[in-house]
């Protein structure tokens, strides 16, 4: 079982982010540094004839699917597999992709790709980095580029067989943090100087802890006669990293910012980050947007991918689901609502749960398994199969699926390092891609009572890798006890999970709702305050500009205050706090973020008003 069954009388089936792909290891390695992480970002994503293509940096091919919940890989030769955010559109009938190249980047082209490959028919004609290409109703195509703290996105008509230029290109738009709060980088939007020596070399190496955002990942939409070009900052390492948009009467603009950005945002719960997407429809009309999520634990490039429901209103704003963005959401088999008709109903049971371990490497113990960061992680003291991962809920609850998040811990120390002559080594090829599946296999166990154990999931003797495996049980079961033993590893090394997540539901009642306070901080801040709620694992702090719009969310996990740092100077905002347990959610009622005070105005700090 791995989350392809279907939901009776709910749709195809059921998917939970991050979407479960074999994630391509890297071999990571400039001077000192080195690192082995898994990655996959910046995904592209289209449907061509009644089937979708995925393409992402760092994977030396493509996933293809023609369902959304289930993806096959299939190598590309003609696709560097160390090629940054590679774009895929439909053109004239066929796939072209290009992808970031600091010299000219091949253009390929297909019309029948699983069977006849692609075929490179050009190169770009100049370099260009996080490259995007859209073709109007009227046949003509368009390029779009960016990736810079320091330069805007640009824009060119070109050539609709080969990609090249026509006409001389357009600036477009660039990072404005001074209006834009969530612009400003920064975990939270906040920055701090580096301060390990890992963090003082990577701000060396690759410009993190920049004080000027990052703006890059353009993709364009067009509704209505409406232009809407999309674009991430402040950057992919931060909690923050978020989509917004523009929206033009032409391709090229001019463009106007979008008082609803960011529309793709998710800075709180297990996986974080949902910056540099595509926006896609399904066969049945409904709006999807893929975006960038982060780890960057072992690397700050160590991402993941996350799928979440999109849509337009009335009003022409682009939105994206994604309340509790992280849990279970049904693929649907017809035409939806994105808000009420997208998630399972299923509710996290394993937060904070009792957990043990048969060992545990000093400063991973079992309960970083249940702490709700994908961050943190058990992981075992030694290498041999056998090592067991534990939790007890204290009570039994009806269970519909389990996701298992396993980690890289360490595998540095277990993975060979590259020869000297191998034709990649060089000062200039650092990164090495490994374009194989390296699955690690488990099995998964569940129990009443603790005595007697049924097998959810057993992955021992095969080969599929799948580090973020949601297992959909046939039928809801009750179950209070969760065991998962290790078997295999990528090159022997630590059997580590970072989420062992239960989801189903608790007889318990949903916790009371919550009275917040809030105050506007700053022109693109407010501090949003509560009491804690008796029986309330965490909050869900829902905002938007009209009380019934509130798209935007930043989930909480055993807190009761938070700085909302993501807001733009000049708009008026709402703001509900939600409170949930493994029973419930209860809605919180909106209430208007009241303006900027003279008293607080006059009391910000040159370090709360900076960019």
């Amino acid at each position: 079982m791995n989350g392809i069954e279907r939901v009776k009388g709910r749709g195809r089936g059921v998917v939970c982010n991050p979407v479960d792909l074999p994630y391509r290891f890297q071999d990571f390695a400039r001077g000192p540094w080195r690192a082995v992480f898994r990655e996959a970002a910046d995904p592209s994503i289209v449907r061509f004839r009644d089937r979708y293509y995925l393409f992402a940096s760092m994977s030396g091919g493509y996933w293809h699917s023609d369902d959304l919940v289930s993806w096959q890989f299939h190598a590309e030769p003609l696709l560097p597999a160390g090629d940054y955010a590679p774009d895929v559109r439909e053109v004239d009938g066929a796939l072209y992709v290009t992808a970031s190249s600091k010299k000219a980047s091949p253009i390929l082209r297909s019309t029948a790709p699983l069977t006849d490959g692609f075929e490179r028919v050009a190169n770009g004609a100049f370099p260009y980095w996080d490259p995007n290409v859209f073709q109007d109703d009227d046949g003509r195509v368009y390029l779009y580029w960016g990736c810079s703290n320091s330069e805007p996105v640009r824009g060119v008509q070109v050539d609709p067989a080969t990609l090249q230029p026509i006409g001389e290109p357009v600036e477009l738009l660039g990072g404005d943090p001074g209006s834009h709060g969530w612009e400003r980088p920064g975990e939270s939007n906040r920055t701090t100087a580096p301060a390990t020596l890992r963090e003082k070399l990577s701000a060396r190496l690759f410009g993190t802890h920049s004080q000027t955002p990052y703006i890059e990942g353009a993709w364009m939409t067009k509704r209505d006669g409406r232009y809407y070009l999309q674009y991430a900052g402040p950057g992919t390492e931060y909690n923050v990293y978020a989509d917004g948009y523009y929206t033009g009467p032409t391709p090229l603009g001019p463009f106007e910012s979008s008082p609803d950005s960011p529309f793709s945002s998710k800075p709180g719960g297990f996986i974080t980050g949902a910056g540099h997407g595509s926006t896609f429809q399904d066969g049945h009309g409904n709006w999807w947007h893929a975006a960038t999520m982060r780890i960057s634990v072992n690397h700050h490039f160590e991402r993941r991918i996350g799928i979440f429901p999109a849509g337009f209103d009335d009003d022409g704003a682009l939105f994206c689901n994604q309340n509790f963005g992280d849990y279970p959401t049904v693929v649907p088999d017809r035409r939806i609502d994105p808000w009420n008709d997208a998630h399972a109903g299923w509710m996290l049971q394993s937060y904070r749960a009792s957990a043990e371990a048969t060992s545990s490497a000093p400063g991973h113990g079992p309960a970083l398994a249940v702490d709700e960061d994908i961050r943190t992680w058990w992981a075992a003291a030694g290498n041999e199969p056998g090592e067991s991962l534990t939790i007890d809920l204290v009570s039994a609850r009806l269970v519909h699926a389990v996701q298992v998040n396993v980690a890289e811990h360490k595998v540095a120390r277990a993975k060979p390092r590259r020869l000297r002559h191998d034709p990649d080594y060089s000062a200039a090829a650092f990164r090495s891609i490994d374009a194989s599946d390296h699955p690690v296999t488990y099995l998964l166990e569940a129990s009443f009572d603790g005595t007697s154990w049924s097998v959810l999931h057993d992955g021992r003797a095969e080969s599929a890798d799948a580090p973020h495996r949601l297992v959909v049980l046939p039928e809801a079961a009750k179950y209070r006890h969760f065991r998962i033993t290790g078997q295999q590893t990528p090159w022997n090394s630590v059997f580590a999970v970072s989420g062992l997540r239960v989801f189903g539901l608790d007889q318990r009642p949903a916790p009371l709702a919550v009275e917040p306070v809030v105050r506007r901080t700053e022109p693109r801040s407010a501090l949003v305050r509560w009491e804690p709620i008796a029986g309330a694992d965490g909050y869900n702090v829902r905002y938007g500009r009209h009380p019934e719009r509130l798209y935007h969310s930043w989930q909480v996990w055993g807190e009761n205050e938070l700085d909302l740092s993501t807001l733009n100077a000049g708009e008026h905002y709402w703001v509900a706090v939600d409170a949930y347990n493994a029973g419930g959610v209860t809605a919180g009622i909106p209430l208007a973020v009241p303006p900027l005070s003279s008293t607080d105005a006059h009391s910000l700090t040159a370090e709360e008003t900076a960019p």
